[in-house]
């Protein structure tokens, strides 16, 4: 058996037959939703209870993301959008028109994160001006929830999205349909 084998062995390439590939899903919104902007929610809540240097420190680290992440907007944004729309597009005729299974589930994981990239965007967007006026903690921890929320909900329909294809997906290989 050479090591190729073995690999292929541990990694199925029959993604949602996998284990670990459910297991990806699950951290892969778990992380999503936790990390809002880039700013840990654990973060809002400790700033809500208990205000003052837990609240500004929520406010100065939003805003360096928020920076951050126009920055990149700003200077890649153009580059970023053309090469993850090729990207994605490839994963999801190469999964969906050609049928190979790895591809269908890394889209399905690729395309609504790409999702929650773009509300990212917008949120960071939406929060830059009332952040550069020094907005207090209470309307960024607000804008974080609501973002959260936002994303979450992205999360839901993908995750059911993703289950109802790989049952189908299992069943069709199994030969119930």
């Amino acid at each position: 058996m050479t090591i190729l084998d073995t690999i292929f062995s541990l990694i199925d390439m029959r993604s949602f037959s996998n284990l670990w590939y459910w297991i990806a899903l699950a951290v892969t919104w778990s992380s999503a939703s936790h990390w809002v902007l880039g700013v840990p929610f654990d973060m809002v809540l400790r700033a809500r209870r208990k205000g003052g240097q837990a609240a500004q420190d929520l406010v100065t680290l939003t805003r360096v993301n928020v920076g951050r992440l126009l920055m990149i907007g700003r200077d890649a944004g153009i580059v970023l959008a053309v090469v993850v729309s090729f990207f994605l597009t490839v994963l999801v005729v190469l999964g969906f028109v050609y049928g190979i299974e790895f591809a269908q589930a890394i889209a399905l994981i690729l395309v609504p994160l790409a999702l929650v990239g773009l509300l990212s965007l917008r949120a960071a967007a939406r929060l830059e001006p009332a952040l550069a006026a020094g907005a207090a903690p209470e309307a960024v921890a607000s804008a974080l929830t609501h973002h959260r929320i936002a994303v979450q909900a992205v999360g839901v329909v993908a995750i059911t999205a993703t289950a109802m294809w790989g049952m189908l997906m299992n069943f069709r290989l199994s030969s119930f349909l």
